[in-house]
């Protein structure tokens, strides 16, 4: 193993709620994902969550909190914190939330959106993060239901390597689904990663990419919503010149839409979910990362998608993002 790797997951959790269907949060997924994360070896530096509550209707009615006020994102390191207690090991992650939006009836928080990120202490030095206003990317094609769609985020952070200094971003998304108020919509026959919402927003997270990270290197991770040669993914790995973890290592055809499933919907098998990077990141491996559906994955079965597992290397020298 390279020491000087470093190691990345990104999950989409589904709000922990898969074993009643997303309908809402139950301990058990919880208490899985967190023994799933810490038997990854070695253990993760950063972990990217999307789908995370902050504390409503939907994330309390079966788990209810244990103290005034829990998020969700505390009751699952509550979770973690007992996992590695049990091995007899010191838990060494921080976690930061970011919210993104928020479902109201009258004084009733009926579910909440956000993402998350946790930190390796051990190994990370977080220097700044969007924590309190996340950059909001979501593209209102009707202006009309400008208020009830669910607005998307994208969460940022830069940490610094403890061993050598050496400092990166990583950046934290989840895009719309495709909008069907337009005609390109109806035209084609794969919609995932067609919408041009989703083209919007993607352009959006490029531009804010390019702001903030500049000449540093970067990762960014997410659930695109977008399959591997849509317009979406083909404008980040082609205008915007960011390279696909799994392309670069040889784990997917980046030409084959399907062939390797991140995401599952009863019969479907979607790839939505991807690692991408720039700025003199080169990736070395995602050898955990197992297709959905994978029944020898030890995260199987906890949400509707699957993890994205990787290594990556800083290169020495960095050039910024292409315009």
């Amino acid at each position: 193993m390279d020491a000087s790797s470093l190691r990345i997951v990104s999950y989409n959790v589904r709000y922990f709620g898969h074993m009643l269907k997303g309908l809402a949060s139950t301990v058990g997924p919880k208490r899985r994902v967190a023994a799933a994360l810490a038997t990854l070896d070695p253990l993760p530096d950063v972990v990217c969550l999307q789908e995370v509550e902050t504390s409503s209707l939907r994330s309390n009615i079966v788990h209810r909190p244990t103290r005034p006020g829990e998020t969700q994102l505390e009751a699952f390191m509550t979770r973690v914190e007992e996992t590695f207690a049990l091995q007899g090991r010191d838990m060494p992650y921080e976690a930061f939330y970011f919210r993104a939006h928020h479902y109201k009836l009258g004084d009733l928080s009926l579910y909440t959106t956000g993402l998350a990120m946790l930190i390796n202490t051990r190994t990370l030095q977080v220097d700044t993060h969007n924590v309190a206003a996340p950059e909001h990317i979501t593209h209102h094609h009707v202006q009309g239901l400008r208020e009830r769609k669910q607005s998307r985020i994208c969460a940022h952070m830069r940490v610094f390597r403890r061993d050598d200094g050496r400092a990166f971003h990583v950046f934290n998304t989840h895009l719309s689904l495709p909008t069907p108020f337009s005609r390109e919509f109806w035209a084609t026959r794969d919609k995932m990663g067609c919408g041009v919402n989703q083209l919007h927003e993607a352009r959006k997270l490029t531009e804010f990419i390019q702001l903030h990270a500049n000449t540093e290197p970067f990762v960014v991770c997410g659930d695109f919503n977008s399959p591997p040669s849509s317009p979406v993914y083909r404008y980040l790995t082609g205008d915007a010149h960011l390279t696909c973890a799994q392309a670069a290592v040889g784990q997917i055809d980046p030409a084959l839409s399907r062939a390797f499933p991140t995401a599952g919907f009863m019969r479907m098998r979607m790839h939505l979910d991807h690692l991408f990077s720039g700025g003199g990141v080169s990736w070395l491996d995602a050898d955990e990362t197992r297709p959905f559906g994978d029944i020898t994955g030890r995260f199987h079965g906890l949400s509707d998608h699957v993890p994205l597992i990787a290594r990556f290397r800083l290169e020495p020298s960095a050039s910024g993002l292409a315009g």
